[in-house]
């Protein structure tokens, strides 16, 4: 067996041979922290007991109803009749913003919450459907088939999608791929989400001014256009019917904003709205009166949709691609809302748990007639507020749901649209986050512009473009990261052993003769050249100043601490490196390569071109080592041999 030891004169590594060392070191780490096999106990249990702990670890539901008990259910129980009253009138407004029927938005709030209850790893997210999905679905299901002329391949395209969005989140969810979600950045949500508000809260003006003509089109341009185009079909009584319950929305948002201690305030104003909507539609006979109404709703359930799914190939890239799409926003949505939330009480979402959920939830969804949903943010804050302290809200609002589909379905039938369109725009009105693109604008520009690239190409252009530009800009920034990698030159801070950043610290000195060079991220093809260039570059002005000084630049030191990983390329742009250093007489050596980066060298024999006495733990070690080989005297402030640390 191999092993690595310390030349106590130069302390340098000494490898004997290398693929022992590797072995060794392997070995000895995999003992000092992970002595024991992790899944020992687990498997040396009764098999009885391992169904168990899968089964909860799988199935979350099966892990807290145990300890459930009735001092939860209280809160639980006000928490979900709460976001009952929201989920109402939300889903018949955004059912109505997809160009649904309203009855679909009430069974999108009765089945997925029991689905998410079982398999959802969030106590306080509240499931629901949501309005960018439902705006994203009717744009881009509208495009083949149109909702007016024919509805009922419209409603079986929205199913199917739906189930390709289930699928898709499913599968992801299995096969751990959230980093996908990771591609929609934080910029980009919100300049998206911006974008999405103001073309929703445009689309609404349909309602408020009474139209009953207007385009499928959902860019601003296209819009404004519609309005004053049919603008003789204007509705004085909708306009004012509209702006007082929206007004009456925008002053609840305000007393919660001021005191959150009356959340439920704005809560209830939804319900609200659509309450005193209903019996003024009623008493007054609003659609004598150019006020449009709902229309029937009738009572009971029976929500089968299974042998609707439409897989023609006439649509089937349509659908996809609408299944797809919105299944990934949805999922940037839902996941990071769950993980706000529970971060505020100290807890953990698992991302992959939370995708197996959404996907079950929209797969059982589209076969009971429902279309996608996810958390929205609105009725999870709703639910935090209210106190709920499991995911039992959500079965508590499926059965409240339920109850309404059963009872009191047809009430809601008088409900005016120019109401739902005033819930619809005073939720949106919330999604504008001027302040934050503010705050992007001041911490970094390129975020900023991401943003507004998403805002700008939502609003003017389409969803889908919108969004890919924001998304295709962030991937941009990304490449840039990776083929641009940071590096720096480290002096020594005085009176201690440290090497940091000499622009960061101006008071560190480099060391006469000696350049210490860091690279701060992994070596391979991609970034080769760069990295070559910008060595080679450190050297140039290296060489200038010690000319100018009278000295001479005798070592070039890489500090490899921050290289995680290194390919072919990488390993053949380091000996290229060494061969135009040598042709200039200057040595290299290389500083606490990583263990994986170690296996690379030393199984392209990359060590026995450098030499193994050229490969050093710390930056002390090699500059030390580097004034021996000279026999100079040491610099000013550098410890003793016996001081300095010497372990691996």
């Amino acid at each position: 067996m191999g092993s690595a030891s310390i030349d106590p004169q130069r302390r340098v590594v000494n490898f004997a041979p290398p693929r022992d060392f590797v072995t060794t070191l392997k070995s000895d780490l995999k003992e000092t922290f992970f002595p024991d096999d992790p899944f020992q106990q687990f498997r040396n249990e009764k098999p009885a007991r391992r169904l168990k702990k899968a089964l909860q670890y799988f199935i979350p539901i099966f892990e807290w109803l145990p300890k459930y008990n009735f001092h939860l259910f209280r809160y639980d129980l006000l928490a979900g009749i709460t976001i009952t009253s929201l989920a109402i009138p939300q889903g018949i407004s955004y059912a109505r913003l997809a160009s649904l029927p309203p009855i679909i938005g009430l069974y999108s709030s009765f089945v997925p919450p029991l689905i998410y209850a079982v398999f959802g790893n969030s106590k306080y997210l509240a499931v629901g459907t949501v309005a960018a999905c439902s705006l994203f679905l009717q744009s881009t299901i509208s495009d083949v088939v149109s909702p007016i002329d024919d509805p009922a391949l419209y409603l079986r395209l929205i199913f199917t999608s739906t189930f390709i969005t289930g699928i898709f989140q499913t599968a992801l969810g299995f096969l751990r791929l959230g980093i996908l979600v990771d591609f929609l950045s934080h910029s980009t949500i919100t300049g998206f989400m911006g974008g999405t508000a103001i073309i929703i809260c445009l689309q609404q003006l349909k309602g408020v001014f009474g139209l009953s003509h207007f385009t499928t089109k959902t860019d601003v341009v296209s819009v404004i256009h519609a309005i004053f185009k049919n603008r003789k079909e204007w509705r004085w009584e909708s306009i004012v019917v509209g702006v007082t319950f929206l007004c009456f929305l925008q002053v609840t948002t305000y007393v919660r904003r001021k005191k959150p201690k009356l959340f439920w305030v704005s809560a209830i104003a939804p319900m609200v709205t659509v309450v005193v909507g209903c019996l003024f539609a009623y008493f007054t006979h609003a659609d004598d009166h150019g006020i449009q109404i709902v229309g029937n709703l009738k009572k009971g359930i029976n929500p089968s949709s299974i042998g609707l799914l439409n897989f023609d190939s006439k649509y089937l890239p349509t659908v996809i691609k609408a299944g797809l799409v919105s299944g990934l926003i949805a999922l940037a949505e839902g996941i990071a809302i769950g993980r706000s939330f529970a971060i505020m009480q100290n807890e953990q979402v698992d991302g992959n748990k939370e995708m197996i959920a959404f996907g079950f939830m929209n797969i059982v969804g589209s076969f009971t007639s429902c279309y996608l949903t996810t958390g929205p943010f609105s009725k999870t804050a709703v639910n935090f507020n209210a106190g709920c302290k499991t995911a039992m809200s959500n079965i508590v609002m499926a059965v409240s749901m339920a109850l309404t589909l059963l009872f009191l379905a047809s009430l809601f039938s008088h409900t005016p649209l120019v109401a739902l369109s005033a819930i619809i725009m005073s939720a949106m009105f919330g999604l504008i986050k001027y302040d934050e693109a503010y705050h992007l604008y001041k911490v970094d520009k390129f975020d900023f512009i991401i943003c507004m690239a998403a805002f700008f190409g939502v609003a003017f252009i389409s969803m889908e473009v919108g969004l890919m530009i924001s998304v295709g800009l962030s991937l941009i920034r990304a490449l840039l990261y990776v083929a641009r990698p940071a590096s720096c030159k480290l002096g020594k801070v005085p009176n201690s052993t440290l090497y940091r950043d000499m622009e960061q610290y101006a008071d560190s000195t480099d060391v006469k003769g000696i350049l210490v060079l860091q690279l701060g991220s992994p070596i391979y093809f991609a970034n080769c050249t760069y990295i070559r260039e910008r060595i080679l570059r450190w050297i140039r002005e290296e060489q200038a100043v010690s000319n100018f000084e009278g000295s001479i630049l005798e070592h070039v030191l890489l500090d490899l601490t921050g290289v995680t990983s290194i390919d072919i390329t990488g390993i053949e742009t380091l000996i290229e490196v060494r061969r135009t250093l040598l042709a200039n007489d200057i040595k290299m050596a290389i500083i606490n390569p990583r263990i994986k980066v170690m296996e690379k060298m030393i199984a392209s024999k990359f060590i026995d071109i450098i030499g193994r006495e050229n490969v050093f733990l710390s930056i002390d070690d090699a500059t030390e080592a580097c004034w021996f080989s000279l026999q100079r005297p040491k610099p000013n402030g550098n410890c003793s041999l016996e001081d300095s640390s010497t372990a691996v």
